[in-house]
């Protein structure tokens, strides 16, 4: 067993089952930007990463140039929440951005879609606005619902 089991099978039960995220980066003055993204995360017994199709929009390659770091927060109307803090890298070249979007086009739903529906994703995963956000976390968080309203258990925390 691993130190991040069985913290990072719950962590990516959860995120799926929410699917959109709060992802706050930071900019070159300290100020925090918040955006709203459907992360896809891949546990495999040892390791932890999770993807981010996305627009390598220049506030977002700006924040990341200088602060290569992103937080990642789930919440549900039954108070589920999750977060990761993680590295971040920008993958564009083709391979990467092809097997991401290969991710997100066969994952099952709710956190499986098929990204050509996003209109700049037209040309697929070789447009120039596709780019593939690879997140190594470095401390993740999980707390059932019942953990705040009905005081039962407690949250489940890692960090590297």
């Amino acid at each position: 067993m691993t130190p991040l089991e069985p913290i990072a099978p719950a962590f990516v039960d959860m995120a799926h089952s929410i699917v959109w995220a709060s992802v706050a980066s930071v900019d070159a003055n300290g100020r925090p930007r918040t955006r709203i993204l459907h992360p896809f995360w891949e546990w495999d017994g040892t390791d932890l990463l999770g993807w981010i199709a996305t627009v390598p929009s220049p506030v977002k390659k700006n924040h990341l140039a200088v602060h290569p770091e992103v937080s990642v927060s789930y919440w549900t109307t039954n108070h589920d929440t999750c977060s990761a803090e993680c590295l971040v890298e920008w993958y564009i070249d083709d391979e990467t951005r092809a097997a991401v979007w290969d991710k997100f086009a066969t994952a099952p739903a709710p956190v499986g879609y098929y990204p050509r529906i996003i209109p700049v994703w037209q040309d697929g995963p070789t447009s120039e606005q596709f780019a593939a956000l690879r997140l190594t976390p470095y401390r993740i968080r999980v707390m059932p619902g019942a953990v705040m309203t009905k005081g039962e258990g407690a949250p489940l925390t890692w960090s590297a």
